[in-house]
């Protein structure tokens, strides 16, 4: 319940920082004035790509949601094994991390026309998500050298189909991020490159924390620390 709970508060969490990104809390028929002098109300017209990649992230949020939701209630029956956590998952989400921190650093520099710095940040992005992509393949050959395979428990393949789905995501993402890389070494009209940047960059804190998420329900770590803090108030 508390992995649910920290998924739906984070993607609503998520959700309000790009309304507040977009501007979209603005009231100007409260304004009195022409229309345009006031701050928010040019930002009104969002581009297309950023309605259709908000659409498609609330989603895969719903679809992360219910295998959540479907892990938590599963994990409760009696046929349930639980799957050693591999230590190679956290210098993965290491990797992730930085990945995300990249890109961010990539926005803040397209934003000031700073073109190698951009460069930079894309290619540092996207080696982090190959190291990481690379890391995840590790752990599962760990785990299937262990004897833990798809079929072999009810755990084994929930570990699998989560890990992979997210997987699955972080090539997808890869593909764009590629897209804008060769947008970039084409040094392509700066407001389009932008656009791009900002919108890889916004994906990836999604993975991120849908990532983090995942973490939580696999290895518990964030009941740990809720108990730790009951203890230290008690």
């Amino acid at each position: 319940m508390t992995s649910i709970f920290l998924f739906l508060a984070g993607i609503g969490a998520f959700g309000g920082w790009w309304l507040a990104k977009q501007r979209l809390t603005a009231r100007p028929w409260l304004e009195e004035g022409a229309a345009g002098e006031f701050p928010g109300t040019e930002a009104l017209s969002i581009p297309a790509a950023k309605i259709g990649l908000g659409i498609f992230l609330a989603v895969v949020g719903a679809l992360f949601a219910l295998f959540i939701s479907a892990y938590s209630m599963r994990m409760g029956m009696p046929d349930w094994r639980s799957v050693p956590m591999p230590r190679l998952l956290w210098p993965n989400t290491g990797m992730l991390i930085m990945s995300s921190v990249a890109l961010q650093w990539g926005v803040v520099a397209a934003r000031r026309d700073d073109l190698d710095v951009v460069r930079v940040c894309l290619l540092a992005g996207g080696a982090f998500s190959v190291a990481f992509l690379a890391g995840q393949v590790l752990v599962w050959r760990q785990l299937t050298d262990g004897g833990y395979l798809l079929a072999g428990n009810p755990a084994n393949s929930f570990f699998y189909l989560i890990t992979g789905l997210h997987g699955l995501h972080m090539l997808g993402g890869l593909v764009a991020l590629g897209r804008t890389v060769d947008a970039a070494w084409r040094s392509v009209e700066p407001d389009r490159l932008r656009q791009s940047i900002e919108l890889c960059a916004l994906y990836w804190h999604f993975l991120l924390l849908v990532w983090l998420v995942l973490m939580n329900l696999l290895t518990g770590w964030a009941d740990d620390i809720v108990a730790v803090c009951r203890a230290l108030l008690t």
